[in-house]
């Protein structure tokens, strides 16, 4: 008999702990959503400082770093330290259109995407208008877009960059646009350049 009532006591504490465990969970519901950061902060991580006041040569680094990643270069004026570029992925049948040069770079990138918007972003839409069916509005490309600035400061250069992610539809019309200002990302792109303007002074 004492056997039989320690066993339903056991039973009934790991009852009772799944339970409070089970409403603990669903009590936290979703994760808080990230703080908005300060013009300030942004600007911090976007900014990086490197130690050679040789302009051209980091402008070089950063436009072989974007090429590496497949970054098609728009612009770049060497007496402002200006540089545009963009990287552009088709959207085919609710996936992505991989093409035969694609390297692994495309698969960072194609995450960055994912971390921005979320899968969202493929299914076709339809404009109404006037009671008439006009014709359907779908995702066509997702694009990174990018703006650099480089700057001799004393001995040093200051480099800044400004990332966009973009979704255009059929008729190359955006459809959603977010500034990039996870930290990490930039971190990963300005130790990119640093590897850059080191092969860049062994003369790689």
């Amino acid at each position: 008999m004492k056997n039989s009532s320690m066993l339903r006591l056991s039973v009934f504490a790991i009852l009772s702990l799944m339970v409070f465990s089970a409403c603990t969970f669903v009590s936290q519901g979703p994760p808080p959503p990230r703080p908005q950061q300060t013009q300030l902060q942004v600007r911090e991580f976007q900014t990086r400082e490197f130690d050679t006041n040789d302009v051209r040569l980091v402008m070089k680094a950063v436009l072989n770093t974007l090429q590496d990643d497949g970054f098609v270069v728009k612009n770049a004026v060497v007496d402002l330290g200006l540089l545009t570029a963009s990287k552009e992925i088709e959207i085919a049948n609710g996936g992505t259109r991989r093409t035969s040069n694609q390297r692994e770079s495309d698969d960072y990138w194609w995450r960055v995407f994912e971390s921005v918007f979320g899968s969202s972003g493929s299914a076709s839409r339809t404009r109404q208008g006037n009671n008439q069916q006009q014709p359907a509005r779908f995702s066509k490309f997702k694009v990174i877009e990018v703006s650099i600035n480089v700057s001799e400061i004393g001995r040093r250069s200051r480099v800044r960059a400004n990332f966009l992610a973009k979704i255009l539809d059929n008729q190359g019309d955006p459809m959603e646009v977010f500034t990039i200002d996870d930290q990490k990302f930039y971190q990963e792109f300005f130790a990119k350049v640093d590897k850059g303007i080191f092969l860049q002074r062994q003369g790689f």
